[in-house]
């Protein structure tokens, strides 16, 4: 009868302790969705003045420019650089808010059109660069197909962006796995220290200053923050000057929606590469 008791005791106790980590991880949740919407709101809310005083310091030059000594010609120009550099960190803040509290309906989705309209946007870079983008024949699984375009975009980006000297080659390339397909895009580039393959998805982290590679460290948080979304993990596969593969997986069978950044099942469903 005591040992009844204890285990009765101890279920009970189990069960107040579940509860208590339920509670927690719900107030955790609710506390990241209003992190989201406010950096969001603040972001928005800032751009509007940044851009009031770009547009004053512009005219303040278009009407004294001739008048103005050197010093002051330097300091104006820093001045409208600055706020340049500002826009562009609040775009880029913007964005990254809106993966997390906006989305649109998963749909199945043909993951070879998506990369295709990925390198679309991304001609002039790829023009520019000379760079050669391949992929292999990809599956159609329900997936924010919007997101979607975004994260093989940034990834097929940056494998442009941090190029050597040799012609750019990026791949892009799926496994399917006994519960979830693995997505890979692999770049000929300069490659990552083993030692940075995890802070490098952590907002503004960059291993390179603005006059080796220009960007805001917001990129690869982005590509986290949509495969999450989707129910799945990102990672980097990288050596120093081999190049890199940036992997990630989205659920084969069971595939997810989101809702204010709550993932939650909605069908199980996939289409085979061919069929």
């Amino acid at each position: 009868m005591k040992l009844n008791a204890n285990l009765q005791a101890t279920v009970v106790e189990l069960k107040r302790t579940q509860d208590k980590l339920t509670q927690k991880a719900q107030d955790l949740a609710r506390s990241n969705q209003e992190l989201e919407r406010f950096a969001y709101v603040a972001a928005h809310d800032l751009k509007e003045p940044l851009v009031v005083v770009g547009g004053f310091i512009n005219l303040l030059w278009r009407l004294c420019k001739e008048k103005l000594e050197p010093n002051a010609v330097s300091y104006i120009r820093h001045a409208l650089e600055g706020i340049a550099r500002m826009e562009a960190l609040i775009s880029a803040l913007l964005a990254y808010a809106k993966v997390g509290t906006k989305g649109n309906d998963f749909k199945l989705t043909d993951h070879n059109d998506i990369v295709e309209r990925a390198t679309t946007n991304l001609q002039a870079e790829i023009e520019k660069s000379g760079a050669i983008i391949t992929h292999d024949t990809l599956p159609t699984l329900l997936a924010d197909d919007i997101q979607m375009i975004q994260l093989f975009q940034n990834l097929v980006s940056n494998g442009i962006k941090f190029r050597k000297q040799e012609p750019v080659r990026v791949h892009v390339s799926a496994e399917q796995g006994d519960k979830e397909w693995v997505f890979s895009v692999s770049d000929n580039g300069i490659g990552i220290d083993p030692k940075h393959v995890t802070r490098i998805f952590d907002i503004f982290q960059r291993l390179h200053g603005d006059s080796e590679y220009p960007g805001n460290g917001i990129g690869l948080a982005i590509c986290k923050k949509i495969v999450e979304n989707h129910g799945g993990r990102i990672w980097v596969e990288s050596k120093l000057g081999e190049g890199s593969a940036f992997k990630f997986t989205i659920p084969r069978r069971e595939t997810v929606s989101f809702e204010a950044g709550k993932p939650k099942a909605i069908a199980r469903a996939l289409k085979q590469p061919g069929e």
